[in-house]
């Protein structure tokens, strides 16, 4: 798929303040690290993430996004009654139904004749939404459009914790599905893409490649639809290991040909932003790709792995932290469970990101990414 009417005008962004350490989470977990005799600090270790955030207790989904998305439109200074499409693209969502983009929609402001909905395709929900409002603004059905999510930790990594202090039985083998369920974070994110012809920014979305391989839809999955369970104590179960083999093998599959859908060599991506697992997926996935990791930027490090929103929440503290110049080209590698892979490829001219100034500072320094 190629583009030359798309930009991606604005990011907003919103971060919960409560920070929740690797460390406190094994201290949670002491009966299980006592009785299987864990050594401390074998989460970070692993995972190469020291804190994940939450959102205060009964924080719905829409709340945030709607958040992130008045700062996309503020910082865009556009017209709001101009946005033709909202796509509300988190895992997390309000309800089963109505779509959490209707009350999105309907705090925003926004026009009546705009289309609204929900997508959901796990980690790469949001690039999801990404590509269908970039189709439909490049056949000119709509001259922008807004994609917000939300993603929400808490009920998952808690009901995990007593899960594995409740069962007695399991063993280290056992407690392996479980891990990147530790790893979740909270967070929040909108992107309004426009059209070439009103864009302020210019930040030209060029290519965008799709891979499926489903034959592994099996290797991380939740319980049944738990917006049905009023108690909203989620479960999930993870073969991490085969995961990640066999996510960075449909990955390498994808990059090869997005390189030949974007006519670009490997030395022409200045800059590539991935969804955000952890240290052993990101070291395995650039090496896979042979793509340098100078040229990568993560948050995984303070952010752990915010779902759907990860890749453009990562892409915005770029931005913000200024490691993304005028001119470069961006790869933004997405891969989730399922396995899918969505590529896009984007030339970046100008930045307009709003997000949480004071929290961004407090982790830039202590964590020089």
């Amino acid at each position: 798929m190629k583009y030359d009417q798309v930009c991606l005008e604005s990011i907003g962004y919103t971060l919960p303040e409560e920070v929740i350490s690797s460390s406190a989470i094994e201290g949670r977990l002491a009966p299980l690290y006592e009785r299987l005799r864990l050594p401390e600090g074998r989460l970070e270790l692993i995972t190469g993430i020291q804190e994940r955030r939450f959102w205060a207790p009964g924080t719905l989904p829409s709340e945030k996004s709607i958040e992130s998305g008045e700062k996309a439109i503020q910082i865009a200074q556009l017209d709001r009654q101009q946005i033709g499409l909202l796509i509300h693209a988190s895992v997390c969502r309000d309800h089963l139904e109505p779509a959490t983009a209707c009350r999105v929609h309907h705090q925003l402001g926004l026009d009546a004749n705009c289309i609204l909905y929900d997508v959901s395709n796990a980690c790469l929900g949001m690039l999801n939404g990404i590509l269908q409002a970039a189709n439909m603004i490049q056949l000119g059905q709509v001259q922008a459009a807004l994609v917000v999510g939300t993603e929400s930790s808490r009920a998952l990594v808690e009901t995990t914790i007593d899960a594995l202090n409740r069962q007695t039985d399991l063993t280290r083998n056992q407690i392996k599905p479980a891990l990147a369920s530790l790893t979740i974070g909270s967070a929040s994110c909108a992107i309004l893409l426009t059209h070439r012809d009103i864009s302020q920014t210019g930040n030209a979305l060029l290519s965008a490649v799709a891979t499926a391989n489903t034959s592994h839809h099996d290797l991380c999955h939740s319980g049944q639809d738990e917006a049905a369970d009023a108690a909203m104590s989620p479960l999930m179960t993870t073969d991490s290991e085969t995961l990640l083999r066999e996510g960075i093998a449909t990955g390498t599959v994808a990059f090869e040909t997005f390189l030949a859908e974007s006519g670009w060599t490997r030395s022409q991506i200045d800059k590539t932003i991935c969804h955000q697992v952890g240290g052993a997926h990101r070291k395995q996935m650039l090496g896979a790709l042979d793509l340098d990791p100078a040229h990568d930027y993560t948050t995984f490090e303070y952010l752990g792995n915010t779902g759907s929103v990860a890749l453009p929440i990562t892409l915005a503290v770029a931005l913000e932290r200024e490691q993304i110049q005028p001119a470069d080209q961006l790869a933004l590698l997405g891969i989730g469970s399922g396995i899918n892979c969505l590529m896009l490829g984007v030339q970046w001219q100008r930045s307009l990101v709003a997000g949480n100034p004071n929290l961004a500072s407090s982790f830039s320094q202590t964590h020089g990414n």
